[in-house]
């Protein structure tokens, strides 16, 4: 007996709303790396969700460190996936021809970028070249690279939301920006490939977002305080709670990515997740519910009078015009549906049930 996709009502939207675009990757080879993260994992489920239901026969192939790892998270996709061994920066370029390569790998630990900036730095800008110098040998024509928010530096207090052409950076003497400051010169890397190669490269500039496979240990705020939900322990801010957020649910974005790779425009960048701003206290109560005791959140910090509220917002104006994209799904139904798939087995850890989207 096949066990149920825990995640079928997930890929039946994010179908419903891309099954003209994989039409492109009909009997193609596309190549993805990151595989085992947050957005690898989204992307091979959407992948083979779209390859059975619309009888793509197209393939797959991923680079990962840990082939262990993905074996453990995703058992029922092993049968249909390639994998190749090893590190993206050094990656050994497999043989075949490939349409489309989604450049999704990223060490996105805070503590890595604090305590080894130079390595956070080297893994993001070696990786890209290294990826895109395969890309140009195995004949793709469409290349995606997830790009992050964090190449604007700072969004000003008084400017609700960042457009794509909002000229500010991080600080370049600040070590702590080296995870942003390499996704700019990445950014560069796709803009010159495109030139020299002709593969046409794509950017999504990526925000917060939340939903299963989402780690709840990381120093992701929402997953934090799923975590505590899930726990039944006070959901503690560290912080005040003032800080601005807006978060896209995963089926959503996976709608965004694919559309950006398939339909985006070449050297385009595109801002990728939710306008709508939540504060951080806001939204702890909001993983609390609306019917949780007042004690059920605790905020640890105290506002600082006269301070500049702290915004991490995007505009996707681009996006809504140029492909017309758009959040189909809620922060409050975003957050139940993660919590229901991170219940839905033996959750022994805080990274999900392993294997629960079987």
């Amino acid at each position: 007996m096949t066990t149920p996709n825990l995640l079928a009502r997930d890929l039946d939207e994010v179908l419903a709303n891309t099954s003209e675009l994989f039409e492109e990757l009909r009997g193609r080879r596309i190549f993805i790396t990151g595989a085992t993260g947050f957005f690898g994992c989204w992307l091979l489920e959407t992948f083979a969700w779209a390859n059975e239901h619309l009888g793509l026969q197209a393939k797959a192939t991923i680079l990962t460190r840990d082939p262990q790892r993905f074996k453990q998270r995703l058992p029922h996709l092993m049968n249909g996936v390639e994998i190749v061994v090893g590190d993206v920066r050094t990656l050994t370029f497999p043989k075949d021809a490939f349409s489309h390569v989604i450049h999704a790998a990223t060490e996105s630990s805070m503590e890595l970028n604090t305590k080894q900036p130079r390595v956070m730095f080297d893994t993001i800008v070696d990786g890209t070249r290294r990826c895109l110098e395969f890309a140009a040998q195995a004949g793709v024509k469409k290349f995606l690279f997830t790009s992050s928010g964090g190449v604007y530096g700072k969004q000003p207090s008084d400017l609700s939301h960042l457009p794509e052409e909002f000229s500010g950076a991080p600080d370049p003497l600040e070590p702590g920006s080296a995870y942003a400051e390499g996704k700019r010169v990445a950014e560069l890397l796709c803009a010159l490939s495109a030139r020299q190669t002709g593969v046409e490269t794509k950017i999504a500039r990526c925000f917060a977002f939340v939903g299963p496979y989402m780690k709840l240990d990381a120093h992701f705020a929402i997953g934090n305080f799923i975590r505590d939900r899930l726990a039944g322990t006070p959901i503690r801010v560290h912080g005040d709670g003032s800080p601005l957020r807006s978060y896209m649910y995963a089926s959503d974005l996976m709608v965004w990515l694919w559309t950006i790779l398939l339909r985006g425009k070449c050297c385009r960048a595109y801002n990728v997740g939710s306008e709508d701003a939540v504060s951080i206290a806001e939204l702890a109560r909001e993983v609390a519910g609306p019917k949780s005791e007042a004690s059920a959140v605790e905020i640890l910090g105290e506002p600082v009078s006269g301070a500049p509220t702290l915004r991490y917002i995007p505009s996707t104006a681009r996006a809504q015009k140029e492909l017309g994209l758009q959040c189909t799904i809620s922060l409050r139904t975003a957050i139940e549906r993660t919590m229901d798939w991170n219940r839905s087995g033996d959750v022994q850890g805080v990274l999900g049930p392993v294997g629960a989207a079987r």
